[in-house]
């Protein structure tokens, strides 16, 4: 089927994001349309995917999507308007990054992001219930991942590659030891108090 064919499709993007738990690094989210012609095995909520899997089925996504792009918010954004807003706020990047726009978007969880020039449906618990919005979950997952990966380079001694950022006893202690960096969310309880704040 050429493009023109397919001009009468209903494109549903579907939007995830990742990171609102962790105390350091920002908020990443995604936006998926995916191909029927092209469909991928194995989708599911990017929790429950071990690591290689995730990284496969991110390549596959990548490779088979009529489209799909990724959208953030800052550590200084998070700190500003707070992690809720930061995590709409990223998921409205991701869809307006999109090389198509679609006709409708599947949002993860309870609240849809504001202003968009589309319809959008929340989905509570979406990433099980709809591929597209795992596929989303799959790739912001990775990317994030990478992500701060790439960032325990940077800030050695906090264990970001193993956590990935989240509050494990580790990380809270690395603070603790090693003070708050320029990655850490400062509105954040756990950093809150290694800077003395309330």
């Amino acid at each position: 089927m050429t493009n023109a064919d397919r001009s009468n499709e209903w494109l549903i993007a579907g939007v995830d994001e990742v990171g609102r738990g962790p105390l350091a690094g920002a908020v990443v989210a995604a936006a998926v349309i995916l191909d029927p012609q092209q469909p991928i095995e194995g989708l599911a909520d990017s929790k429950k995917l071990s690591e290689k899997r995730r990284e496969q089925l991110a390549q596959q996504i990548h490779e088979r999507s009529l489209a799909w792009a990724l959208g953030r918010a800052e550590v200084e954004e998070i700190d500003a308007i707070n992690i809720l807003q930061a995590s709409l706020l990223a998921m409205k990047r991701a869809l307006a990054a999109l090389s198509t726009q679609p006709h409708e978007a599947l949002i993860d969880g309870n609240r849809c992001p504001p202003d968009l020039p589309f319809p959008s449906r929340a989905i509570i618990k979406g990433d099980q219930s709809e591929s597209a919005i795992a596929a989303a979950s799959i790739i912001a997952k990775v990317a994030r991942d990478q992500e701060m990966v790439a960032l325990d380079a940077d800030y050695p001694g906090y264990g970001l590659a193993s956590h990935k950022g989240y509050p494990t006893r580790v990380h809270v202690a690395a603070l603790q030891r090693l003070g708050v960096t320029a990655i850490h969310r400062r509105s954040f309880a756990p950093v809150k108090r290694c800077l003395g704040s309330t």
